[in-house]
């Protein structure tokens, strides 16, 4: 990736970080010494797979372009952007795998990682990064913001549907907690399935009605049961109205001061890795508005990382 076509915007001064936006911090990627690193994960196999609206794999570098002008609020802190991992013909699991490897590659010189994603098969390959950096016996629990458990049955094959499944099945030191999730938004199987997991969750009326500090309780108990935790945001778990622009839009979803509350509550915890974000589709987007609350979104988690949020 060019970083200078890529990154690009107003500059209102070449030397004064306090006039920086994003795209003067960011760097190629480098074996130490950014505290946050982005990676990009070009695909939507998996929700084609779940017949879902196929478009996420063009967010990536959508996103890019959102984050680019806006202002730098991280300090001394610089950003290393180490490019996108495409999924090519289909080939979902390999792309997975890859992105892993990335994400253990960003964590491994000392940075927080932001994956940019991409379909929620995003989160088996940021899973799979965050097992291959701790080791089979670390507790590494999940946050899910999301409308959907994801828990869906795959003797057939994976798809952006099945990963927590696939996740809880295969590993007895993972934990996961969903915050959204809709009643009519998933069958009566997959809250049974909840149950037989464990899954701790908070339906979509409850983060409603529930006030922002009772929320961050319930996240930081989860967390301090962790030796780490990563974070993934599906932008359907917002209410169609404000994000249009995703695989499978959401009447009822929550707002997006609801979901950034979240984002920082949970980010600025010193035992968050990471965080990604999926399920954006710009072909889909009215007027480019799901793209930039995504970005701004992104941006809270990276602050949040920092310490820079007012949740920190």
């Amino acid at each position: 990736m060019d970083l200078k076509s890529r990154w690009k915007g107003r500059v209102d001064s070449a030397t004064d970080r306090a006039f920086f936006r994003y795209h003067q911090i960011v760097e190629e990627k480098q074996e130490e010494g950014s505290a946050i690193s982005l990676v990009g994960f070009c695909c939507d196999e998996g929700v084609r797979r779940n017949q879902g609206r196929p478009g996420a794999a063009e967010a990536p570098d959508a996103l890019r372009d959102a984050l680019a002008s806006l202002p730098w609020h991280g300090g001394d802190c610089t950003l290393a952007d180490y490019g996108n991992v495409t999924c090519e013909e289909g080939m979902l699991e390999e792309a997975q795998d890859a992105l892993a490897e990335q994400v253990a590659e960003a964590y491994a010189a000392g940075s927080k990682a932001i994956i940019l994603g991409g379909g929620h098969e995003t989160l088996y390959g940021h899973y799979l990064g965050a097992r291959l950096h701790l080791g089979p016996e670390a507790k590494l629990g999940i946050i899910n913001i999301d409308a959907h458990f994801d828990l869906r049955p795959y003797d057939g094959e994976t798809s952006s549907g099945t990963m927590f499944r696939q996740i809880l099945d295969e590993d007895q030191k993972a934990g996961y907690f969903v915050l959204g999730i809709q009643r009519f938004g998933n069958t009566e199987s997959l809250f049974e399935a909840a149950s037989k997991f464990d899954v701790e969750y908070m339906p979509e009326e409850i983060v409603r009605t529930s006030d922002p500090a009772s929320i961050a309780r319930r996240l930081h108990s989860f967390i301090d049961r962790h030796d780490a935790v990563i974070v993934t945001l599906c932008m359907d778990v917002l209410d169609a109205a404000a994000a249009p622009g995703v695989s499978a839009p959401t009447p009822f979803g929550l707002d997006p001061v609801t979901v950034r509350s979240i984002i920082r509550a949970a980010c600025s915890r010193p035992d968050v890795l990471s965080f990604d974000i999926s399920e954006v589709n710009p072909g889909l987007d009215e007027g480019g508005r799901t793209v930039r609350l995504g970005a701004s979104l992104a941006n809270e988690a990276i602050l949040a990382m920092l310490g820079k949020s007012p949740e920190s």
